[in-house]
């Protein structure tokens, strides 16, 4: 089914369509978004990529880069976030507690979740992202978690720009001033330990995401297979074509206190046939939520829950320990 449609990336800082532009996917050069808010660099990379802009490169360089190469990494959104002091900021800078990524949507998606949606919920938040946290089944979904503890790597500092390694590129930790500013703090060295670290309470109250400071943020996973429309998590795999309501699957980074958006990044997917030679989308052919087909006319799967959790623990070990966030993380 994948084969009949076409994924398209756009960027912006906000949701409206008028406020997003066309992300040339795989491409070294990033795109910049400026506002009030925040100067963001940003590089989406996706593995086998056959979607819009037309000749678009089917891959980048940074997938034969390790640690990328090892981990089969199947996309990135990277890039540079430079906040900024605006007339309602208060402090000197975003708070780790309130800083926030993660998807959300504009309408109900519970009548399209799958059989295991809540398994793959617990293999997700047990071993992959402990801080996300959300509600799925509101009139408004949304899952977010802290960027700290959920982005893979984080960089205090501008990070690097090489043609060699795909454009952006970042390594978990900084530039001299970001060192210190991370030792300081008391963040590990590593990704993994730094992410575990960023899941305490008092962690996130020792970072700040400084104005007129850059960081580098990198996430990807192996997980989201874009080029074949499926999900592929240890224990539990899902064609999302069968379930999918016509939403575009919309990356977030927004702050919590406040409800300022500094970036939104959206894969929309749309039939071959609704796309003009030139890439343009057909007037009139827009996918509308709820013209597609009732999730209840799709044949469900029997899912063992039991089976996909021991899974998930063999090829991912011991489960991460959440004990340590609060219910102050999410709205």
């Amino acid at each position: 089914m994948a084969e009949k449609y076409v994924l398209r990336v756009t960027a912006g800082p906000g949701y409206g369509a008028e406020s997003q532009v066309e992300v040339p996917v795989n491409k070294p050069q990033p795109i910049s978004i400026t506002t009030d808010f925040a100067d963001i660099e940003l590089n989406v990379r996706v593995q086998n990529y056959a979607g819009l802009p037309r000749q678009s490169p089917k891959t980048s360089s940074y997938f034969s880069t390790e640690p990328h190469a090892t981990n089969n990494d199947q996309y990135s959104i990277a890039f540079r976030f430079t906040p900024k002091k605006h007339a309602a900021g208060n402090g000197e800078g975003i708070s780790a507690a309130d800083l926030q990524f993660g998807n959300d949507f504009d309408h109900p998606i519970r009548d399209r979740l799958p059989p295991g949606f809540n398994t793959a919920m617990n293999i997700v938040k047990w071993w992959i992202d402990p801080g996300l946290e959300g509600d799925a089944y509101a009139d408004t979904p949304y899952l977010y978690g802290p960027a700290l503890s959920s982005f893979n790597v984080v960089h205090a500092g501008p990070g690097t720009y090489d043609e060699q390694k795909g454009g952006l590129w970042f390594e978990e930790g900084g530039d001299e001033a970001g060192m210190k500013v991370r030792e300081s703090a008391g963040a590990p060295s590593t990704p993994k330990e730094r992410m575990k670290w960023a899941l305490r309470k008092e962690s996130k109250e020792q970072w700040l995401f400084e104005y007129g400071k850059t960081y580098g943020l990198d996430f990807f996973n192996p997980y989201l297979d874009f080029s074949n429309l499926a999900l592929r998590l240890p224990g539990f795999q899902l064609a999302i074509m069968k379930y999918w309501d016509g939403q575009g699957l919309r990356y977030v980074l927004r702050n919590r206190s406040t409800g300022d958006v500094y970036l939104v990044v959206l894969f929309t997917i749309h039939k071959k046939e609704d796309i003009n030679d030139d890439g343009s989308l057909k007037e009139g052919t827009d996918v509308q939520v709820g013209s597609l087909p009732s999730a209840s006319d799709v044949q469900r799967e029997a899912h063992d829950e039991v089976k996909s959790l021991d899974e998930a623990k063999k090829q991912l070990g011991s489960r991460l320990q959440v004990s340590e966030t609060n219910d102050d993380d999410v709205d």
